[in-house]
């Protein structure tokens, strides 16, 4: 996990000067709306407000100052009081407002890989970030249930190689995992070892069991189920890859060859390094 850090701020260093301000795409459901902020920051990461009928949820508000600033002014433009906050796998501009995480996580964010990726983020990035949060912190135990601004928010355990954050499935239509699936290369922050891809097919599968319509994530956005069984058959194509190729160079053809012009090639390399270590 520290190598996967130490690796996620060498790349984030490197790509900091790419952020520019972000997009909003709204998705209208039964007894809620749910508001997809892209923040096309240096971390790909992705906010969301939970618009209920009388009240809003807000879910890993931003990091980074000029997109706390465009979120919060279009959060304020929705004229409803905010109910709850959920900080899950990313710490971000909330300020002095209280919030909620998944049990374990408050304290795992104050310790040696979380606390020292976000000391690296601090060096890399410098003023453009957002204070630290100040509020106080309350934790939802899994396998619960809550019920904020009339919506349910059903915290499951997230994929059990990554961060101890949860898995919520929102209003029984929206499902929130720690990164969006996409028909791309999977990225090796996300697959950090052979276990890694056993871990995501199983927590991909759960999503697709819970009959959630919406698959969104802390880095990405918002896709379709179609997506998600592409990364399922995507993952099941690498695993099988990996078993029968004893190299890192023979596992990066054979993963080109099987879906060529498939984007993130280019990072098929960490990737190779990541599972033949």
């Amino acid at each position: 996990m520290k190598k996967v850090l130490f690796i996620l701020f060498n790349l984030l260093t490197i790509t900091a000067m790419a952020q520019s301000k972000g997009r909003f795409e709204v998705y209208d459901f039964d007894n809620f709306k749910l508001h997809v902020y892209y923040t096309n920051d240096a971390l790909g990461d992705a906010s969301y407000i939970i618009e209920g009928k009388d009240a809003l949820v807000c879910m890993e508000q931003p990091l980074f100052k000029e997109n706390v600033a465009e979120f919060d002014t279009y959060l304020s433009n929705l004229g409803k009081p905010i109910t709850k906050r959920i900080t899950n796998y990313h710490v971000g501009g909330t300020g002095n407002h209280d919030i909620v995480m998944a049990e374990g996580m408050p304290a795992f964010t104050k310790g040696e890989i979380y606390g020292g990726m976000m000391k690296g983020f601090v060096q890399a990035f410098g003023d453009a970030l957002t204070e630290m949060p100040t509020g106080n912190v309350s934790e939802v135990a899994f396998d619960t249930v809550q019920t904020w601004a009339g919506v349910t928010f059903e915290f499951r355990h997230g994929a059990s190689s990554d961060f101890p954050g949860a898995s919520i499935l929102i209003g029984g239509k929206v499902y929130y995992t720690h990164w969006t699936p996409a028909k791309a290369h999977a990225s090796h922050l996300q697959i950090s070892s052979p276990a890694a891809i056993d871990a995501e097919i199983a927590e991909a599968e759960k999503s697709l069991a819970s009959g959630a319509e919406l698959f969104i994530g802390g880095h990405g956005g918002a896709a379709k189920s179609e997506t998600v069984e592409f990364k399922i058959s995507y993952l099941k194509k690498m695993k099988e890859i990996v078993k029968t190729n004893k190299t890192q160079q023979d596992f990066i053809a054979g993963m080109k060859k099987s879906y060529p012009g498939l984007p993130g090639e280019d990072g098929l390399m960490e990737l190779g390094k990541a599972l033949y270590k």
